[in-house]
Parts: structure tokens; sequence; C-alpha cells
């Protein structure tokens, strides 16, 4: 039950991606994969996403599932555009990317001809869902908080945790977007930290805190020993005042209106208008 992890780090955004495999069958996943995206001239590319074709071609995997922990605010994602390689993939995120398409859709004025319903996705996973990487077992954990679609993949004895958990010394993610939640993100946690200690932990975000290097692996273990904002002894109302202190300092994501509208769409970016060009929507004095 220990699936090979290789981290793949997209330094504009600071993202960590994944594949995962199982070495008996070849068979893998790939979790949140970044589309390369410039918002100073709105192109796109595809470099970081070829990246991880080179590696799964490269090593002989069947990617399986194309996973996303939730629709990001900080990067775009690949998924949609590695689907179109990997057709066998099936690309799933949490059932709870329903409520978030709903929010965003009246925010950007989609339209009815948007569908709410995640139909964007292959799959859309339930709280507990169990699937399997090759021979190896796996399933879903609802984390909300960051987002109310956040979830995390425990793959064998490797949890990925999407933006729930940083590194211990980057603490936890910010809960201050629509439909974040600093006491859900709390209880969120605490479900992660029953987990076995020796869990293998990888982080979607790392910053590099102090100038270290950036890292991507830890457990849960050192988690509830060292996590800055949540230890194993933290109470919700310690851990809610201290979140919710440090989310009243940070400005919002440089990504965030391009991101949630592609990511709502699973990846893919919106349909081109008559004259063959796509377009992106920014509301104005909204978020």
């Amino acid at each position: 039950m220990t699936p090979v992890v290789a981290p793949f780090f997209h330094e504009p955004s600071s993202t960590w991606s994944y594949v995962v495999s199982d070495p008996g069958t070849r068979q893998a996943a790939i979790v949140d994969p970044v589309l390369d995206f410039d918002a100073a001239s709105g192109h796109t590319g595809t470099a970081s996403a070829q990246g991880l074709l080179d590696h799964v071609h490269g090593k002989g995997l069947d990617v399986r599932w194309l996973l996303e922990t939730h629709a990001h605010a900080d990067h775009l994602s690949a998924g949609h555009w590695l689907k179109g390689r990997l057709p066998a993939a099936t690309l799933a995120i949490g059932e709870g990317i329903r409520t978030v398409q709903a929010r965003f859709a009246r925010m950007f004025n989609l339209g009815g001809d948007f569908p709410v319903d995640g139909s964007q996705f292959d799959h859309l996973f339930a709280d507990g869902e169990g699937f399997t990487v090759g021979g190896i077992d796996a399933r879903v954990i609802a984390v909300p908080g960051h987002t109310s679609d956040s979830c995390a993949y425990l793959v064998g004895n490797a949890l990925f945790t999407g933006d729930s958990l940083f590194m211990p010394d980057g603490g936890t993610a910010r809960c201050d977007f629509p439909g974040g939640s600093a006491a859900q993100l709390f209880r969120s946690i605490q479900r992660l930290y029953a987990l076995p200690e020796p869990t293998r932990v990888f982080v979607c975000h790392d910053y590099g805190p102090d100038g270290r290097d950036v890292a991507c692996e830890t457990s849960i273990g050192a988690q509830k020993r060292g996590n800055i904002h949540v230890r194993a002894d933290t109470t919700e109302g310690e851990f809610v005042a201290v979140r919710e202190a440090r989310d009243r300092t940070l400005d919002m994501p440089a990504l965030i209106l391009p991101a949630v509208q592609v990511n709502i769409r699973a990846g893919a970016l919106p349909e081109p208008d008559d004259n063959g060009v796509r377009y992106l929507r920014i509301p104005i004095d909204t978020l």
C-alpha cells in the first residue's frame, strides 16, 4: 500500500503537482496539474503539463485518474488538456464543486447555458468514496474550509491534502474566499489528524518560509506536533482566531479571477466568441 509519488513544482504559482503510481501494476493518478498562464498577456502554455506527460510516458505509466483537490484560485488547471491526451483517465473532483460552480456562475454572470451540476468533470466524488490506483486502495476525505469543495485523497499511505494543510512551518490555507470557513477547516483537519501518524502528507503549495528550500512531503505526526496554526492540542477557538487574523492581512491571489472561471469548467477555457477569440470576465468591485 505504498505508492510511488513523483512531485513536480510550478514555481510561478508555488504549486506542487504529483504523479502517484502503483509500482506493481504501473497504473497512476495525476493530482492537481497546472496549466501555465501569463496574466499580463493572457497567454496560456502547456510546458508544465507536458512535463507530467513526459514523466508518465517515460516510466510507462497508465494514468487512470486526473484528480483535483478543489477549484483552485491561484493557478489554472491542466486537467482538461491532459484529459485530451490521456483518454483512459477519469477527470474527478469532490461533489462540492456544484456549490462552487453555482456561486461563481452568479458572480461571473455566466447565464443559464453554464451547467452547475459538475458535468464538466467525468466523476464527482462523495465523501468517503473509495477507488483504486492499480492495486492500491484509495479514498476521498472531504475537507471543506479553505473552499467548500475541498477534498483530500488518501492513496495507500500517501495523503494529498490540497490547500488544507501546508508544510508544518507554513501552517494552513486561508479561509476568506467565498464559501470558506476557518471553523470548518479546523474540523476538517481533525479528520486528517485521526489518520495514523506515519501517513505521508503531500501538500499542494509551499512558499519556503524564512528562505528555506521549497518542500512537499511531511507526515501526520509532524503536522500534529509542529504545525504553526493547528497542533494536536489546539482548540477550535484558538485556530479560528489565528486563521482569521492572518487572513485579514492577505491580498487576493493574482490569478483568482481567471483561475476560478477556468477551474469550475474542469480546466477548459471558455468557448470562443464569434471572432474566434476566447475571453475571461473581470467583475468590477465584486470580490
